[in-house]
């Protein structure tokens, strides 16, 4: 019976912490994996660009004109939100 608390804050834990982190990493393992040539992107450091060119583990992005950025994959946060145009 004393081990009973202890397990009990295990499954908490796991189903409060753990499970949701594997949710995620699965979820941005996809994203990285889908990623195409166009796709508008955040890099971690906050840089927006367009992918322009991909690699196994690097990705070529454009920034401004005639400006070009590699990046591996994993500094890849997610893709930029469709902005609504305005009429």
């Amino acid at each position: 019976m004393t081990f009973v608390p202890l397990v009990l804050i295990m499954v908490i834990f796991y189903f409060l912490l753990i499970l949701p982190a594997q949710r995620r990493q699965k979820k941005t393992t996809q994203m990285l994996q889908a990623l195409k040539n166009g796709d508008k992107v955040i890099t971690n450091g906050g840089i927006y660009g367009t992918i322009v060119g991909l690699e196994d583990e690097a990705v070529q992005l454009r920034i401004a004109d005639q400006v070009k950025i590699k990046l591996s994959r994993s500094a890849i946060v997610g893709l930029q939100p469709d902005t609504p145009k305005e009429s």
